[in-house]
């Protein structure tokens, strides 16, 4: 994992001295493709910052949504990202993606059988998807090692 520090300012909060945060330059488009950018190249923790203001500007966007769980899966904030993925998948019962990540975040919090039944619904949405698939038999597997 990178560091954060006087080397990453991209990775640290805006801020003057002991006061506020300083809003991002430019608007909510440019916080989401900033953000995304920043997924891409392994940097959750700034990603998080931009795209949770993003989600604030816009919180009917699924495109925002979800790149605002990946962020906070990155972040092993699996709680939020569950609760960021359900959003969606409340919205939208076909979005294939939402429904894997809702699987994954469940899995990291212990919840198997939440995240089962997530995956196992993602997988038949996409039975092409080798991550979905073995990401359901990873479950299913501890499901049945705990029986």
């Amino acid at each position: 994992m990178s560091r954060q520090g006087p080397e990453r300012p991209e990775d640290s909060p805006g801020g003057e001295p002991g006061g506020a945060a300083v809003p991002p330059d430019g608007g909510v488009y440019e916080w989401y493709t900033r953000g995304l950018e920043l997924l891409r190249s392994g940097s959750p923790a700034a990603a998080l910052q931009l795209l949770t203001r993003a989600a604030e500007a816009e919180p009917g966007s699924h495109s925002i949504r979800e790149a605002l769980a990946r962020a906070q899966f990155g972040m092993r904030q699996f709680g939020a990202a569950a609760e960021s993925f359900r959003v969606i998948v409340e919205e939208e019962p076909a979005e294939d993606y939402a429904r894997f990540g809702l699987g994954l975040a469940l899995s990291r919090m212990g919840d198997f059988t939440g995240a089962a039944e997530h995956l196992a619904l993602a997988a038949a949405m996409r039975p092409e998807n080798q991550d979905y698939a073995k990401a359901l038999r990873h479950v299913r597997a501890t499901l049945a090692a705990r029986r």
